[in-house]
């Protein structure tokens, strides 16, 4: 297998924060020419066992994801798994005590917004929740947007739920050692998600790319949803510089939400390992 496969390994189901079943993304992937897939909900692998069914019924190749929230020099980091054991037991469990504050955030979260007129948002979150323990920011985002409070999920995020805003809580999540070694200690692979997206000096990026491979990370993505074309350069260098295989997955959501759609991306850049060359026994 070559870095000219269409792979998708980054999406998120009802399990955790998207809006389809594991089986309908499976014919969404299967339906846009996606050969190899993933599903990476956020800090739970309950999932798995579906996609992984439904991704046999399509006829595509599967590895076992999740996307593991990290905090990382007082930022959120997301640690994407690929390939590994799913029954793995400190896995689970290191995954269940990530997200164990969820609630708690979530209810200081609707104060906050109780506080400048929004009321019952935790009431109105839950609604949109699939799974009452990965209640998050994006099913707040979801609730504001159908009472009228804002019109897209962007603008909800940028008035009331990023730093200073009065629906912003903070989340200590999993130590970056932890989360590397939870999906290595499984038989995966430790994948830095969409880079770009954090607010780092060059230095703490050197500094986070430099603990992650000394920690067993392996991999990074260099082509994702929120990346651009010239992004997808810069961290193809960066795969290069820290000898790193490279990833490809649209972060895909919601038919709705998402500007990406699943199976949609270029292909990864020449010159580079794919991680599903180094991960082809893991392949279902």
């Amino acid at each position: 297998m070559t870095h000219i496969l269409n792979a998708d390994l980054h999406c998120h189901s009802v399990v955790s924060d998207g809006t389809l079943t594991p089986e309908a993304l499976a014919e969404r992937a299967k339906a846009n020419g996606v050969e190899l897939w993933s599903l990476t909900d956020h800090d739970e692998i309950g999932g798995q066992q579906r996609a992984m069914a439904a991704a046999r019924a399509q006829g595509m190749g599967y590895l076992t994801g999740a996307e593991i929230s990290v905090t990382f020099l007082n930022q959120t980091v997301h640690i994407v798994g690929l390939g590994f054991d799913a029954d793995n037991e400190d896995l689970r469990q290191g995954l269940q005590r990530t997200r164990g504050g969820r609630k708690e955030r979530a209810m200081e979260m609707s104060d906050g917004l109780a506080k400048v007129g929004i009321k019952n948002a935790y009431e109105g979150a839950l609604t949109y929740v699939g799974n009452p323990e990965l209640i998050s920011r994006t099913h707040f985002a979801r609730f504001l947007v159908e009472t009228g409070v804002c019109k897209e999920t962007s603008e909800v995020f940028r008035k009331y739920l990023t730093e200073g805003k009065p629906g912003y809580v903070p989340h200590r999540w999993a130590n970056l050692k932890d989360a590397v070694r939870w999906i290595t200690d499984a038989g995966g692979m430790a994948v830095v998600a969409h880079p770009a997206r954090y607010k780092f000096t060059p230095n703490e990026e050197f500094a986070l790319f430099t603990e992650f491979k000394g920690h067993g990370g392996q991999g990074v993505e260099v082509v994702t949803g929120s990346h651009t074309a010239a992004e997808f350069v810069t961290y193809a260098g960066t795969a290069k510089e820290f000898g790193l295989a490279a990833s490809r997955g649209s972060d895909f959501h919601s038919p709705d939400e998402s500007h990406t759609e699943l199976g949609s991306l270029p292909y990864l850049p020449g010159g580079l390992t794919p991680v599903w060359e180094l991960l082809r026994d893991r392949i279902q």
